[in-house]
């Protein structure tokens, strides 16, 4: 009796006894980091992405017109495929994807006006170039859209396109005095990304370079037009 006493198990254990089980338990399974259940399950995790940026044009003809009025650039207009970060990839005339683990420094057409802004300041040649949210006022004003701004792997050769088009409009009449459309485009090996993002800096170089003459030759001729007739 003593004995079968010693081997019977009450048909529920007391809340006590339950918890030191689930404590003993627990104990025996191998301890996880926080961060390593963070860095394993959460999407996205891994290296960051390598972030690219271009550079401003500093070369331009000679003969550019020295102006005395002043130029607002607005934002470039981009459809959903080019306004943001990421690097554009065509790898058939109707599909468009991006580069893995690689980014511009900035959304495209913010960067774009960036380099746009450096690039006229680079001339030497104007007296006041800002973006529209500094409140600049403004003799003329340049509305520019960025329809090109990709990777074309399914060229032969593949090949970098960059293609802006523009508009200079005289203020206060806000009269489009001056239109034009500017694009380039440079070979390149789509699977090197060094290779890529020089092309990317070329073809876009040669567009600004285009796009600044066009601006500063244009609207000096408005401007000496409206000077003549108002004297």
């Amino acid at each position: 009796m003593k004995r079968d006493k010693q081997m019977s198990v009450p048909n529920e254990a007391s809340p006590s006894l339950r918890r030191r089980r689930v404590l003993a338990v627990l104990a025996s399974v191998p301890a996880i980091s926080a961060l390593g259940a963070c860095e394993r399950f959460i999407p996205g995790s891994g290296p960051p992405p390598t972030l690219y940026t271009l550079t401003p044009k500093s070369t331009f003809a000679a003969d550019l017109p020295r102006v005395q009025w002043q130029l607002v650039l607005e934002t470039p207009f981009a459809p959903a495929t080019l306004n943001t970060v990421r690097i554009g990839i065509m790898p058939a005339p109707t599909i468009f994807e991006y580069y893995a683990r690689s980014s511009w420094s900035d959304r495209a057409p913010l960067m774009v006006q960036t380099l746009m802004t450096e690039s006229f300041e680079n001339t030497g040649k104007i007296v006041s170039v800002g973006r529209e949210s500094i409140g600049l006022r403004a003799d003329f004003v340049l509305k520019t859209e960025l329809r090109e701004f990709q990777m074309e792997a399914f060229r032969d050769p593949p090949q970098v396109q960059v293609r802006i088009q523009a508009k200079l409009v005289k203020m206060p009449e806000r009269e489009i005095v001056a239109a034009s459309d500017f694009g380039a485009w440079e070979e390149a090996n789509p699977d090197e990304m060094q290779q890529v993002i020089r092309a990317f800096d070329l073809a876009l170089g040669k567009v600004l370079k285009g796009l600044i003459e066009w601006t500063l030759r244009s609207g000096e001729a408005v401007a000496r037009q409206r000077a003549e007739t108002s004297s």
